[in-house]
């Protein structure tokens, strides 16, 4: 198909051309069947004008999705999904955890440790295998921020300190040690020269081109409770005040929706979307 010489309005001001390939993409990414994929497409390019914003394709998009299937509108929806863990930053923390737990990794969220001269508060403390990491979470709750290079300069000297005091531990000599930063966003290109130099893992929303936060979602099917569709905006935020920021957990105890008060009837059809919205990629493919 080819693209349309239109240019779009990015969140962050700049203007692009709109590419339905990439739009197609994304709603493939969400599990959406190519029928739909075909419709959506055909349905915003009838609509696209210069200087339309990527937010109101989005929003287009996601609404004729919600029509055709809520869990494939809810995994569409996934980065905004992120930015309502908000506004603190602790259940994304959380949220990166489980992530790594789901992939091997012996995890605490929310550690204090002593370094070699002070001590640190670790975001995620994670081991596999011989390997141990500091893992830092940088959240944002909107849209077109970037992480610059003063923080993986910042995160790269807390992690030496704290270094320098796990080579000290019993058995840790010989273990090697990483420092990463994860964030929702995206990274400068100063920051990622400086990763790279540094010996710093950068994680971002599609950085790097393998082993990026989306892609760690879709492989995982773990997703934030602020993806259901069934949910109103107040339920998902008294959800996240219990720290419950997972589906998964939600269709493990379905019983803190009754306890919220939420009518039986509802609570079998959020549980179902949160079942839909869990299946992997690999899952959704069988």
């Amino acid at each position: 198909m080819p693209e349309k010489n239109v240019f779009i309005t990015k969140v962050s001001g700049e203007k692009a051309p709109f590419s339905p390939t990439k739009l197609r993409q994304s709603l493939e990414r969400a599990g959406a069947g190519l029928a739909i994929v075909d419709l959506i497409i055909d349905e915003i390019e009838k609509q696209l004008v210069d200087g339309m914003s990527t937010k109101k394709i989005y929003s287009q998009a996601f609404s004729m999705l919600r029509k055709h299937s809520k869990p494939v509108a809810g995994r569409y929806k996934i980065k905004q999904a992120i930015l309502e863990l908000g506004p603190s930053g602790y259940p994304f923390e959380k949220f990166v955890g489980e992530i790594l737990k789901h992939q091997g990794y012996r995890t605490k969220v929310g550690v204090i440790v002593q370094g070699h001269c002070v001590s640190h508060e670790i975001d995620v403390e994670a081991e596999k295998d011989n390997k141990h990491f500091m893992v830092e979470c940088k959240f944002h709750n909107r849209q077109g921020y970037k992480c610059d290079v003063k923080i993986p300069l910042y995160i790269r000297s807390r992690f030496e300190d704290v270094k320098k005091q796990w080579e000290k531990r019993k058995g840790h000599a010989t273990k090697f040690h990483e420092g990463w930063v994860v964030t929702n966003t995206r990274f400068t290109e100063d920051a990622i020269r400086y990763g790279k130099c540094s010996g710093l893992v950068l994680i971002g929303w599609d950085y790097p081109k393998q082993g990026s936060i989306r892609d760690r979602i879709n492989l995982s099917g773990l997703h934030p409770v602020t993806c259901l569709t069934t949910l109103s905006k107040a339920e998902k935020q008294k959800l996240i005040d219990k720290m419950i920021v997972l589906c998964k957990e939600l269709c493990e105890r379905p019983e803190i929706l009754e306890e919220m008060g939420i009518a039986p009837s509802r609570i079998s059809k959020i549980i179902e979307e949160g079942t839909q919205i869990c299946l992997s990629t690999e899952a959704r493919n069988n």
